[in-house]
């Protein structure tokens, strides 16, 4: 099967970068949201984005041009139409269970259905599927177009040929393609709970400040703290992923969410995009 035209569904912070990524390497790239405020803050993004690498000279104009050519943006629902679908929307089983129930009603029968999810197993979400076989993990990291790594991810019912295309695509974008099993977490997010629980437990028994905690993890070769890094991913973001972990592995101690993540999360301050999260980014406001 040869992927031509992949669509992008939900254009925040992930979906937009994985929509560079792709038009990037090739990909005809249709990105929806039904927010259209969200989809012209994402154009402007990844215009200014490929911008931004032309300056450096890492890419050239006509590619810089060629990228943004390939981009496509769309609220129009009836206007999805892809060989390869990559959903990166709210971390909710129901909400992703849903799109793709509506989207396989329509779409060609050799479509592929791919999922961001941080944490949802792929089994749970092809279930509400006519086609289960046809839904996969695809798992990039923030910000996707940098990070190297994508979890490509086999639900029970996945189709194996097709998780090799997916696995293809990905190392087509210049990715590292890792095939994991199919469970809570997958392996990253799995291993990276403890780096934020941890770090937040150390700051609830007050046994440092979040300043000395971000500055010696940085110290020992962490590229950013704890605090910095849930900012970057996004507080909300890094929370939904902890209790859904926590409850997946039925309440085991080890991946507790912790109150003052849950405070932050409950006051909107969802890191650098409000402005706000454990630290304070007045250039976002």
């Amino acid at each position: 099967m040869d992927i031509k035209t992949i669509a992008v569904i939900g254009s925040g912070t992930m979906g937009t970068g994985i929509a560079q990524v792709a038009a990037m390497h090739g990909y005809r790239t249709i990105l929806f949201d039904i927010n259209d405020v969200a989809l012209k803050k994402a154009k402007l993004n990844i215009e200014i984005a490929l911008e931004n690498l032309a300056q450096k000279q890492k890419i050239t104009t006509e590619q810089k041009n060629a990228s943004l050519h390939r981009i496509t943006y769309t609220s129009e629902f009836s206007e999805i139409n892809a060989d390869l679908v990559i959903e990166a929307i709210v971390e909710n089983l129901k909400a992703k269970q849903d799109l793709f129930s509506a989207l396989e009603e329509r779409m060609p029968a050799n479509t592929i259905f791919c999922s961001n999810t941080s944490s949802i197993p792929i089994t749970q979400i092809a279930s509400a599927c006519k086609y289960p076989e046809r839904v996969i993990g695809m798992h990039f990291f923030n910000p996707a177009p940098v990070m190297k790594l994508v979890e490509v991810i086999a639900g029970e019912a996945s189709d194996t040929k097709l998780v090799d295309i997916v696995k293809k695509v990905a190392e087509n974008m210049q990715k590292t393609a890792i095939l994991v099993k199919d469970y809570p977490g997958f392996i990253v997010n799995r291993v990276a709970r403890h780096f934020y629980g941890e770090s937040l437990k150390i700051l609830s028994e007050q046994a440092a400040e979040m300043e000395q905690i971000d500055e010696l993890l940085e110290a020992t070769g962490f590229k950013m703290g704890a605090f910095k890094l849930m900012d970057l991913i996004g507080v909300d973001v890094n929370f939904s992923v902890t209790v859904s972990l926590f409850n997946a592995f039925y309440q085991d101690a080890r991946f507790r969410p912790n109150l003052i993540q849950q405070k932050k999360v409950e006051a909107k301050f969802w890191g650098r995009k409000t402005g706000k999260g454990f630290y304070i980014y007045p250039e976002q406001k």
